[in-house]
């Protein structure tokens, strides 16, 4: 069976550093950074004392109140990126398209929060008091539920839950849905509101989490100083079209995905296989898939979370993957700006992988300072670069051992 081309043709995000992409993608390629203290919790209640949160967010730009309220954080931030993402792709939903309209998108955790507060309702009033919109609020596949409703796509729904992997994996698996035909657009990606009471507890206590009190170099992928990751919030969504279908309404195309790779490390329920081994198979898997040859990448979205053993790990996957080219391309982690986003980070991780081919310019990995002779590649330290990209790929790793990796080239 021949594959369908499938491209990006729309991007909607909410993340730390702005409610819409132009000023996410702005602050990006600016080196600034969306990390501030921890004000969402009583932060002297835990070691961590720095998140990366959203800022100003107002659901009733995209919804009404009384549907706001029915929806946990993370639901709200997707059905805004994707509102936003269906109008940037100029993408009308009508009667007659809608059943070939899909919807995949993911999140790590879900509604935390929601469980958290209607917890503490039910210890002091009993059962009778919990909100019926509890479990719907709750449960990681609303975020797709609600879009689909909103936008009125009723083809293909699923959702993705593979921790840190989520976003990643979602848009791999919607590019395969049409790909193969069942969908002719797929509206795609993660999101997450994980900066919960118990959330935040439960990385404090794998130690997962940086304890460094500056907002302004908490989050140092790759560099020797680097003590754990700064948690995140937000959503990340692209439209992914089939482009005969893409062409035939007068799309603007970002860029073409072309390969996928997804493993599992059957190792360890946190830590990587040794040597990155795992997310070592997902690139290769996704550059076969691509047509491509290692040599044919020009830039890597690092997974890069800013922990001893990831940076190292995919460090080392990389050398094994791209041997010396390893040297030559380029490889940054944008989470040295927005923090950790889990589920919702592969989401606006592709976001920014697509747009440094738009614009031709390499996102910096900021608070570089002290190079590890462990991780001796070029991590784009402190500053953006100008530079033609005609294929690029995006990683995602996870707890449980989930690799992912997405593949994007250069229209043509």
């Amino acid at each position: 069976m021949e594959k369908r081309r499938v491209v990006v043709t729309g991007v909607g995000a909410v993340t730390p550093l702005g409610n819409d992409v132009e000023t996410t993608w702005k602050g990006i390629i600016s080196g600034l950074s969306g990390i501030g203290p921890l004000t969402r919790l009583n932060a002297d209640e835990y070691p961590a004392k720095v998140a990366a949160e959203v800022k100003d967010f107002d659901p009733e730009l995209f919804m009404e109140r009384k549907d706001a309220r029915k929806m946990d954080r993370f639901t709200q931030y997707a059905v805004a990126s994707a509102i936003m993402a269906v109008k940037d792709a100029k993408l009308e939903i009508t009667d007659e398209n809608s059943h070939r309209v899909g919807v995949w998108i993911g999140s790590g955790i879900g509604g935390m929060e929601t469980f958290e507060n209607q917890y503490e309702i039910f210890l002091k009033r009993g059962y009778k008091r919990v909100s019926p919109f509890f479990v719907p609020m709750l449960i990681p596949d609303m975020a797709t539920g609600q879009v689909s409703i909103t936008l009125g796509a009723r083809g293909f729904n699923s959702c993705t839950v593979t921790a840190c992997a989520t976003g990643t994996n979602s848009i791999g698996d919607a590019f395969k849905v049409i790909q193969r035909g069942d969908a002719d657009v797929m509206v795609t990606g993660g999101a997450e509101a994980p900066i919960t009471k118990m959330s935040v507890a439960g990385f404090c206590a794998n130690t997962a989490l940086s304890t460094n009190p500056d907002p302004q170099t908490a989050s140092r992928p790759f560099d020797k100083n680097r003590d754990g990751f700064v948690i995140g919030e937000g959503a990340g969504i692209v439209i992914l079209e089939e482009l005969e279908h893409a062409l035939a309404r007068g799309a603007t195309i970002y860029a073409e995905i072309v390969g996928y790779g997804s493993t599992g490390d059957a190792y360890h329920i946190t830590a990587p296989a040794p040597g990155g081994e795992g997310g070592a198979r997902a690139m290769k898997i996704a550059i076969a898939d691509a047509g491509l040859t290692p040599a044919d990448i020009d830039y890597i979205n690092a997974h890069g979370t800013s922990t001893d053993y990831n940076d190292k790990f995919e460090t080392l996957a990389v050398k094994e993957v791209f041997g010396e080219h390893a040297y030559k391309l380029a490889m940054s982690s944008t989470k040295s700006m927005t923090g950790h986003l889990l589920g919702a980070a592969g989401g606006v991780e592709a976001i920014f992988t697509v747009l440094a081919m738009t614009d031709s310019i390499l996102p910096p990995t900021i608070n570089y300072q002290t190079p590890d002779p462990e991780c001796d590649l070029d991590y784009v330290p402190n500053q953006a670069r100008q530079m033609e990209i005609k294929a690029a790929m995006s990683n995602s790793l996870g707890f449980g051992g989930h690799n992912a990796t997405i593949v994007f080239k250069k229209y043509q």
